[in-house]
């Protein structure tokens, strides 16, 4: 009697052993936070620059409260000058399909400047039912 194995979809190609798996999820957190975590540090006392790297336009109509906007065209040694060097930047955009802020965070550690990617961006914070404050960048104090 000949048997086949049915695999899923989910199960056809192997989980990690666990070793792989912790080194992958602990790689992730690291260079990732989400809409949660911000929302709640925003609320205390951040620890971090939470970067909107939208246009202006963007930032406008509608962005995270005490977000600074810094478009990831700007990103440059002039523009991050402002904040000490060990200063961590969460960075976000529009949304997971928007790299924008995949952009950001790159250009960001090539100034050797720490930071995490929000992901989600502004989608992940709307789905979350956290509130956007509409405004020009200046009102934000940058």
């Amino acid at each position: 009697m000949n048997q086949t194995l049915n695999f899923s979809p989910v199960t056809q190609v192997p989980p990690a052993d666990s070793e792989t798996a912790h080194a992958h999820f602990s790689a992730c957190l690291a260079f990732e936070t989400d809409c949660w975590d911000v929302h709640a540090a925003l609320r205390s006392s951040p620890d971090f620059v939470l970067l909107d790297v939208r246009s202006p336009k963007a930032f406008e109509q509608g962005h995270i409260s005490g977000a600074v906007n810094l478009p990831y065209r700007t990103i440059d040694e002039e523009t991050v000058d402002q904040w000490p060097p060990a200063t961590v930047f969460v960075v976000y955009c529009a949304g997971p399909h928007c790299n924008g802020a995949h952009r950001a965070a790159l250009r960001l550690a090539q100034l050797k400047r720490p930071v995490k990617l929000m992901i989600g961006g502004v989608t992940g914070w709307l789905d979350e039912g956290f509130k956007l404050v509409r405004g020009t960048p200046a009102a934000t104090g940058h």
